[in-house]
């Protein structure tokens, strides 16, 4: 299995519409084949940072997860507003 932690920070005034976008993509990636677990999850102390959470059965469904047309659409939408850095994690 593998494990994403995709840790968000937005520039100023973009933490909302970046947030929705995660929201939606957390939405729809839930119905990818292979995923195990998607969410997002807010800082509690930090306002302008939030964390998608991902766990996929394996590399060949995070990839084909990050072909879909939702990753193509939300994803390019949160970088817009902000840096994004992944962790990754194979267990």
């Amino acid at each position: 299995m593998l494990r994403l932690n995709c840790f968000f920070q937005a520039n100023e005034g973009r933490y909302t519409e970046a947030l929705e976008a995660a929201m939606a993509l957390t939405a729809a990636s839930r119905n990818d084949a292979g995923c195990v677990a998607y969410d997002t999850f807010e800082s509690a102390t930090r306002p302008d940072v939030f964390m998608i959470c991902e766990t996929w059965t394996d590399e060949a469904s995070l990839q084909h997860h990050m072909q879909a047309p939702h990753f193509q659409q939300y994803v390019p939408m949160i970088e817009a507003c902000g840096a994004l850095k992944l962790e990754k994690f194979e267990f």
